[in-house]
């Protein structure tokens, strides 16, 4: 229970598809109200292709925050490290503003999720550029402009996931945005080969699971070949896998092939097979 409580994707997933949702519609009032809920940025002013960027953005930065960085924890200290970078993590989104009020409330925790998200951004960075070869995105692209565009950041993290995904989508991120009423310039990530749009963001989506299931599936198989003897549950993870491309099935046996029991395949709506997978350790 503990370890799913410190992963996001499922949320990251439904969160930015509701900002997708209005947007299709025409409805951008309602798309910025929603984009509202997962940024930091002000949102009463964007236009449509501001708002598709903004979900971009954030669906990008959080692969590392929400899933690649608690996996990372989870795998080296388990529930109590996860949780403990999850609290580092929302304090660091409550009040790690550059702003009067928060100047130095919030430096000290937006230090230390400065130095927890070091390596796992770098970790998610490159998951999310093997995961655009294996989603069909520009995987030579997102390589070159995270090699290019990594540091164009104040944060020393950010720029990581989000340049490798504006490299992998062919579209611009980063710029200029207000926040608190004050407009922040920031460097731009990536090449505009194509105008950001609505349909950016399902693709990010995609991106986001091709990235995030095989680098947990390497984290697992990386415990189990080192023969932990801990009994406790990596996490009763529940995935949404995109079907187009993905056999979960065959994932399921070749996880049970490995020793791993429990796995339950179940499907679900909207072309999604959801994975519930119950991972207990046992000594090899």
């Amino acid at each position: 229970f503990w370890c799913w409580q410190a992963l996001a994707l499922r949320d990251l997933q439904a969160e930015s598809m509701a900002v997708y949702a209005p947007l299709c519609r025409g409805d951008l009032p309602a798309a910025r109200k929603a984009v509202g809920r997962i940024v930091g940025r002000d949102t009463q002013a964007l236009d449509e292709a501001g708002v598709a960027r903004a979900a971009v953005e954030t669906v990008a930065e959080n692969l590392s925050d929400g899933v690649i960085a608690p996996l990372f924890y989870l795998a080296i200290g388990g529930a109590p490290l996860a949780l403990w970078y999850k609290a580092v993590n929302t304090l660091d989104s409550m009040v790690g503003y550059k702003t009067p009020r928060y100047l130095y409330l919030g430096r000290f925790s937006a230090r230390q999720d400065d130095a927890a998200n070091f390596l796992p951004s770098r970790l998610a960075a490159l998951a999310l550029i093997f995961g655009a070869f294996l989603a069909g995105e520009d995987g030579p692209r997102a390589w070159k402009i995270w090699r290019r565009d990594r540091f164009h950041h104040s944060s020393p993290n950010s720029a990581q996931t989000e340049s490798a995904c504006a490299g992998a989508l062919g579209v611009r991120l980063g710029g200029d945005a207000f926040y608190f009423g004050k407009l922040v310039q920031k460097p731009t990530l990536g090449d505009a080969l194509e105008p950001l749009a609505p349909a950016h963001i399902p693709r990010a989506c995609r991106l986001l699971y091709f990235a995030a299931l095989p680098f947990a599936g390497l984290l697992l198989a990386a415990r189990h070949s080192a023969g932990v003897r801990e009994c406790y549950p990596f996490g009763e993870a529940h995935h949404l896998i995109p079907a187009d491309g993905f056999d979960a099935a065959a994932f399921a046996r070749e996880l049970a092939g490995q020793g791993f029991p429990d796995a339950v395949i179940r499907p679900a709506e909207a072309g999604i097979e959801d994975v519930f997978i119950k991972l207990m350790y046992h000594e090899p």
